[in-house]
């Protein structure tokens, strides 16, 4: 194995730090420095794996802090960002003239602006319960089908 320098072992470490796989790691690190490293090697960068327990406790603490930076702001990630979901929805619409691929671009834009991939669920505080018998639950859901 080769002795890698401090700033390969830190971009390493910042990669799998944000969960790219030992393999995705390799092909970084030889597209970025031009240094083929194996993906043992690689492992050898994560303290949460068992050939990581040697880790140096500067590396250590800079995968901790890249993983919770990573973890808190997941916003920096793009497709994260509804604003940027928006705008290439906007680039795939304006590239089409297929009719249905069209309406699935609207539909799902809509879908993101309506906030129905979210986890945000709106709770009724009115005080009032509404119970549905099982029967009633039935005959609705076949009436749709």
């Amino acid at each position: 194995m080769t002795a890698l320098k401090k700033e390969v072992k830190l971009f390493i470490v910042r990669s799998l730090a944000v969960f790219n796989t030992p393999t995705e790691t390799v092909d970084l690190v030889h597209q970025e420095y031009g240094v083929k490293v194996t993906k043992q090697q690689c492992e050898k960068y994560d303290p949460t794996k068992r050939s990581g327990v040697n880790l140096s406790e500067e590396l250590k603490t800079e995968f901790v802090l890249t993983r919770d930076d990573f973890l808190e702001k997941p916003q920096n990630i793009p497709i994260a960002n509804l604003s940027v979901r928006l705008q290439r929805y906007e680039g795939m619409f304006q590239g089409t003239k297929n009719a249905v691929l069209r309406l699935k671009i609207q539909a799902q834009a809509a879908k993101d602006i309506g906030g129905q991939y979210t986890n945000k669920k709106e709770v009724d505080h009115s005080g009032k319960l509404e119970i549905q018998s099982l029967s009633d639950l039935m005959d609705e859901l076949s009436e749709e089908g």
